[in-house]
């Protein structure tokens, strides 16, 4: 089959659909849906999100230079489309969806406590690109529901917590998994270290 040519837009999907939370005291706290976000580097620990620059959010993240990405799941799905669509400038959005104002280790902006994992920001530089400018910031602390949290393993089950993806204008739960990291390479490995297994038992024979 062949393949047709658009013009130049965002298709990078399936993307994350996360609520950031920013402000630093009750009464201007704030939630804003992003789509526009991701990882950008592992040490320092780094991440960005942007924004435009007329959602009340921005002021707010600019003015305080920090914000709390925290990462959605089934059960919030309507909270997260409803936290995207309606004002900070019109809405309370914590008390209207029922969402709980926790309180970050690092940053003064709040966590949403129904969220299964919490990650505080400290904006490190602001970067307008047009639309959008982007928010770079170092990752200053983690929280994650121990309900999810394996002792025994020391594994972190967020697969648990049925996290939803976003995918060119609308929500997705998350399928089976159909391999890991590294995995490509491991079965390689694998097959290998039992061929030497075999010889050494022929060897021994």
């Amino acid at each position: 089959m062949g393949k047709i040519d658009w013009k130049p837009g965002n298709m990078l999907y399936p993307l994350p659909a996360v609520m950031v939370s920013a402000g630093d005291s009750p009464e201007n706290f704030n939630i804003i849906t992003i789509a526009w976000t991701g990882t950008i580097c592992s040490d320092p620990p780094m991440c960005y999100i942007s924004v435009r620059p007329g959602r009340h959010s921005y002021d707010l993240i600019k003015r305080t230079g920090e914000f709390v990405v925290n990462l959605t799941t089934r059960d919030l799905t309507f909270a997260t489309d409803w936290c995207g669509v309606r004002s900070g400038r019109n809405f309370n959005k914590f008390e209207k969806m029922e969402l709980t104002p926790g309180k970050a280790k690092v940053v003064k902006a709040p966590i949403i406590d129904e969220a299964p994992v919490n990650i505080e920001c400290r904006v490190t530089e602001i970067k307008p690109l047009g639309t959008h400018h982007m928010f770079l910031a170092e990752v200053v602390n983690v929280k994650a529901d121990e309900q999810y949290y394996d002792s025994k393993t020391g594994a972190f089950a967020l697969k648990k917590s049925k996290p939803v993806a976003y995918l060119h204008g609308k929500y997705y739960e998350l399928g089976k998994k159909i391999g890991k990291f590294g995995y490509a390479v491991e079965k390689k490995k694998t097959k290998r270290k039992r061929k030497q297994k075999q010889q050494k038992l022929k060897n021994k024979e």
